[in-house]
């Protein structure tokens, strides 16, 4: 039996479905920190991006600092939290926040951005406040990109909560870590499996919602002029002139 096989036979061992250590306890752990995480980064980014995007200020600054937020190394920041505010999930939640802001904040404010300024111009001669602007047409408009964002860190966070065992935190990240000092590759190439599969259920998920998100006129019209530029480029027959012959 090669190790996949024994990676997979692992995962479906009644002796790892019992107990704390259970699989589905600590999936369940990966799960809890990964939506909290993104849920928090979503408060803070979304409408700050919202802001920079609608106003049309701070792009700069925005990009800077996401840039400067992505260069950080995770586990490093999750040890110094860790020594800061002890065990538990604090030091963890706070660490991936911060991983998850720049893909969210980036998402937010470049769909906003993305909106044809000529759609703007018409809400606004129509009479709408810019709170009406922004509620009623930038962000339906732009919610397939923020989704777009909110997906990208999922994937980003889910991938490395792992790390979250480094601390004790839980997550599947522990059958890496246990697995390694007892020199046990299955149970680390098992752990992975359970990882991956994860990220790909979340990404089905996402990719879903993102597909959602987009308004139903903004689909239907864009399927309007595809089949409009479709015609306009399809050959057209040549009509013979009267008085000639082929």
């Amino acid at each position: 039996m090669n190790l996949f096989a024994q990676g997979i036979a692992w995962i479906f061992d009644p002796a790892n479905n019992t107990g704390n250590n259970a699989i589905l306890v600590r999936l369940g752990e990966h799960v809890t920190i990964t939506l909290l995480t993104v849920a928090v980064a979503v408060v803070i980014a979304v409408p700050l991006g919202l802001l920079i995007g609608h106003t049309g200020k701070g792009r700069s600054v925005a990009v800077g600092l996401s840039g400067g937020i992505r260069a950080l190394p995770t586990l490093g920041v999750l040890t110094l939290l860790a020594l800061w505010l002890g065990l538990g999930l604090q030091a963890p939640v706070i660490a991936f926040v911060i991983l998850a802001i720049p893909s969210i904040l980036a998402g937010t404010y470049s769909g906003v951005e993305a909106i044809d300024r000529a759609t703007i111009d018409a809400a606004r001669a129509q009479g709408m406040t810019p709170w009406q602007v922004l509620g009623k047409v930038e962000i339906p408009l732009a919610l397939p990109l923020i989704v777009g964002g909110i997906r990208a860190a999922v994937l980003q966070v889910v991938a490395t909560v792992t790390l979250a065992a480094y601390i004790n935190a839980g997550g599947l990240g522990g059958y890496a870590f246990s697995g390694l000092a007892n020199s046990d590759y299955v149970e680390v190439l098992g752990g992975s499996i359970l990882v991956i599969v994860l990220a790909i259920a979340f990404e089905i998920v996402f990719a879903a919602l993102q597909r959602l998100a987009v308004p139903a006129g903004v689909s239907a019209g864009s399927g309007r002029q595809s089949r409009r530029n479709t015609r306009s480029s399809a050959p057209r027959a040549s009509t013979p002139v009267e008085g000639t012959h082929p």
